[in-house]
């Protein structure tokens, strides 16, 4: 698959952009103006950027705890991401769901949920729809390697494929659920991938690179648009910090620090990076200019989010279902 070069810079810039956005939440969390428990994606930036570049804004995503990437990979808003971290009415679903409740169907990000394997239905709801309305779009869910163990995935996949339905679902094996490896909680290669390829196509790729998310995801939306059905894509990464919050508040002991050692020299932004140093793509001049304009973007939504006010108490029962 050929990607145009400025396809390749732009996914850099987002990919960096959103490493950038959560090294400044991570340095920042111990202040505590941030009202919410935060679950930061350092080490997984590839798989948001390159599912969400193969995607249009009609498309839709279901999100987790994790949410940051996907947000911001989908075409959300910076300062919105940030005012609701601060649960402020200005944030994205005006202060009231925090980093784990985002939302805003204006970009086609349908919801995050803190049930673990929650949006796994909720994404196979939209296939439905989808489905139903004969619209051209198709539902993307992300979810982790815990969620993979949840009942509820092997009952949305079958009733996807039952109905054909438009549903891409990637699992960002990341290794660790809080604080259990996956070897300790699934036996082996993931059922799915012995799936017949003419009911479910399965791929197992290297979540730390860009590209790849980025062709195999591409091949996927192809698969559902034509109206072949679902798809189930599995990204091996990383989660280089702790399960929450920053890493200072990462328990000791649970895993091998050579492990993520190890890991952090897969790094997919900086291996990215040299990529397209070496191919003469970027030149460290140019690195130092993303980083200016993210830096001082990063700087405008905090104070966008500080200055913001918090929703009044008599909205407080506002925005539930009744």
């Amino acid at each position: 698959m050929q990607i145009a070069d400025n396809t390749k810079i732009l996914m850099f810039y987002e990919m960096k952009r959103i490493r950038m956005v959560q090294d400044h939440i991570e340095s920042h969390y111990l202040q505590d103006e941030m009202k919410t428990p935060v679950h930061l994606c350092i080490g997984q930036e590839a798989v948001a950027v390159g599912a969400c570049s193969a995607l249009q804004k009609t498309d839709y995503i279901s999100s987790n705890h994790r949410s940051h990437g996907h947000y911001l990979a989908k075409g959300g808003n910076l300062n919105n991401l940030i005012a609701e971290l601060h649960c402020k009415m200005t944030g994205c679903s005006k202060g009231y769901g925090g980093s784990m409740h985002i939302v805003d169907t204006s970009v086609g990000h349908m919801g995050s949920s803190s049930i673990v394997g929650g949006g796994i239905p909720i994404g196979t709801g939209l296939g439905l729809a989808i489905s139903m309305k004969q619209q051209n779009s198709v539902s993307v869910i992300f979810f982790g390697d815990g969620a993979a163990d949840e009942g509820v995935l092997y009952e949305s996949i079958n009733f996807a494929i039952l109905k054909k339905l438009p549903v891409i679902y990637i699992l960002e094996n990341n290794q660790w659920s809080v604080c259990s490896h996956v070897s300790s909680r699934q036996a082996g290669k993931n059922i799915f991938h012995h799936a017949p390829q003419k009911l479910l196509m399965t791929k197992k790729i290297d979540g730390n690179n860009v590209l790849e998310v980025y062709e195999t995801v591409s091949e996927a939306v192809n698969f559902a648009r034509k109206g072949y059905g679902p798809s189930f894509i599995e990204c091996e990464t990383y989660r280089i910090l702790g399960h929450a919050g920053c890493a200072s508040q990462d328990a000791d002991g649970y895993r091998d620090l050579k492990e993520a050692d190890e890991w952090k020299k897969k790094c997919p932004v900086n291996t990215f990076q040299e990529k397209l140093i070496q191919g003469n793509f970027l030149s460290i001049e140019d690195i130092e200019n993303m980083e200016s304009r993210i830096q001082a973007e990063i700087e405008d939504a905090f104070d966008f989010a500080q200055k913001s006010p918090l929703p009044p108490s008599h909205e407080m029962t506002n925005y539930l279902f009744k």
